[in-house]
């Protein structure tokens, strides 16, 4: 596996140097930057795996280099901010940020964040065009689901939890897994509401809601779709 690289990006200097102490002891190559200028000139220089961006910054704020970056680059970002509130986590994840942490936070889970926004992006084979699961067929590129040859409508919700399930046959996920990777954030009072979206899917794909073929729940932990998934 090739070396990954992180540019990390505040005005807090001590703090860069402990999140790039802690970085480099997980095997990450570390860029850093001070201010929004110099930050947008590394991002284009240096090609980093992932930012680790401030919102906060001197010069040019982090919200305005998600924006410029999202022009022409799917570099995931993970957003730093000291401020709580959800109007401006909603508007950093709509401008393209991945993720978000809010100070103070450990550095173990801001490393932690990095390396579950990597799995999700950069998680090595390639995303099959179509799986299929007896009479369901999934269309990867196109959001479309068939059931015996007969379109069946999802919310976007709904398709990327059937998308996460089906081409990771075998793997449980926990409710909060399921969260993270199909909404790019941590709310736990959404977890069980995964339960609620699953039960749709089953209504909709499964020949027996009662009794699912494809989407089976791990008592205690969470779900996973049956194997021998072919694409």
């Amino acid at each position: 596996m090739s070396q990954k690289s992180v540019l990390i990006v505040d005005d807090d200097i001590k703090l860069v140097e402990l999140l790039e102490l802690y970085f480099q002891k997980d095997g990450f190559v570390v860029y850093t930057a001070n201010d929004g200028l110099t930050a947008l000139k590394a991002a284009r220089d240096k090609n980093p795996d992932i930012l680790v961006l401030d919102l906060m910054l001197p010069g040019m704020d982090g919200w305005d280099i998600c924006r410029t970056l999202r022009r022409d680059s799917e570099v995931p970002i993970l957003m730093l901010t000291a401020r709580d509130e959800e109007s401006d986590r909603l508007v950093g994840l709509e401008i393209g940020a991945d993720d978000y942490v809010t100070k103070p936070f450990s550095p173990k889970e801001v490393v932690a964040r990095v390396k579950a926004i990597l799995r999700r992006t950069k998680g090595g084979a390639t995303k099959p065009v179509q799986v299929h699961m007896g009479d369901v067929a999934i269309n990867l590129e196109q959001y479309q689901v068939t059931k015996g040859g007969h379109p069946v409508e999802l919310t976007p919700t709904e398709f990327k939890i059937l998308e996460l399930l089906a081409t990771n046959p075998g793997r449980v996920f926990s409710r909060l897994q399921i969260v993270e990777q199909t909404q790019g954030y941590s709310f736990e009072g959404y977890e069980r509401t995964i339960d609620a979206h699953v039960k749709n899917l089953r209504r909709k794909i499964e020949n027996n809601s009662k009794e699912p073929e494809f989407i089976q729940t791990v008592y205690g932990v969470g779900y996973r779709m049956a194997g021998n998934q072919n694409e």
